[in-house]
Parts: structure tokens; C-alpha cells; sequence
């Protein structure tokens, strides 16, 4: 496979949407954590995958909060997209919130930062693409997920003394 010097931030961006449907909910009737933090983990896959066009497995999730619930019925939109890498790291940002199709109030639920690793088809690290941001847009939005990780770690950093 030819190596790619740099791929455009947009070139990841990946969203997903499930309808939440009574086998993923708890006995209150809202997604259950697990199956919100698996569709986070496919999603950012998927971005750190068409970024790297390689296979590429989850190294680590940052810290999740649930802020909001998904009620059954409703519709999780999952967003992701690539705003760092490493020399084979793969930095993917995620969002979730929740659509109620009936009323059309979307609702953020949770967000968190993931980590994956390309690897080739022996399992073993390959170097990743640099990350381009060709607009001001873009831009951006790199900057902002960087800051809110940071803000993030720090937070835990807090919680821990």
C-alpha cells in the first residue's frame, strides 16, 4: 500500500445513527453505557481507519461521562473525526447526542476522546499519515478538540489529589 505523507482532517469524518431499541436499554427504558461507549468505539474506528486506510485497533478511551440519556425510541447520532496523531497513533474525537424523531429536540449525551493504532495484517504498528487541515474551519476544530482533552486530563488530574 502506498504511503500517504498527509490526509485532510475531513477525510475522517464519520457519523452514525441507531435507533434505540429495547434490548440496549437498562430496566429504565435508556441506553445502557455499554452499548453507547461500543457505537463510540465503531464510529471512531471507522475515522481512524479511512484516515490511516488501514486496519486500526482501539488503544484507549479517555474518561466518559453520560450527561444525558437515550430514551428508547430515540435516535443516537454518533460523530467522530480524527484531530491528532502520533508516529502510529490515531487521536478520533467523538460525540453523541440523542434525536427524539417524534419532536425533533436533539440532546448532547456524551463525548470522549479515543486512541487507535494502525497495524499491518501481522498485527504489528505501522507509521500513520500526518494530519492536514485545509480550511480555517478545520483548523479549528483540531484545536478544539486538543484543548478540551487537555482541559479533560486536567480535570482528572484535579479529581485525583
Amino acid at each position: 500500500m502506498a504511503e500517504r505523507d498527509s490526509v485532510p482532517l475531513s477525510e475522517s469524518h464519520t457519523e452514525m445513527t441507531e435507533m434505540l431499541l429495547p434490548n440496549d436499554t437498562n430496566n429504565l427504558g435508556r441506553a445502557l453505557g455499554g452499548v453507547v461507549l461500543h457505537w463510540m468505539d465503531i464510529c471512531g474506528a471507522i475515522s481512524a481507519m479511512r484516515f490511516a486506510n488501514q486496519q486500526c485497533v482501539t488503544a484507549s478511551m479517555d474518561h466518559v461521562d453520560f450527561i444525558a440519556p437515550i430514551d428508547l425510541g430515540e435516535i443516537a447520532v454518533i460523530q467522530s473525526y480524527v484531530f491528532n496523531t502520533g508516529r502510529t497513533s490515531i487521536d478520533v474525537k467523538v460525540d453523541v447526542h440523542s434525536e427524539n424523531p417524534r419532536t425533533g429536540k436533539h440532546q448532547e449525551t456524551t463525548t470522549s476522546f479515543l486512541t487507535f493504532v494502525a497495524i499491518d495484517d501481522t498485527g504489528k504498528p505501522v507509521q500513520v499519515p500526518d494530519l492536514a487541515c485545509e480550511t480555517e474551519a478545520e483548523e479549528d476544530l483540531r484545536e478544539m478538540a486538543v484543548e478540551q482533552r487537555q482541559d479533560e486530563l486536567e480535570s482528572i488530574i484535579e479529581r485525583m489529589e
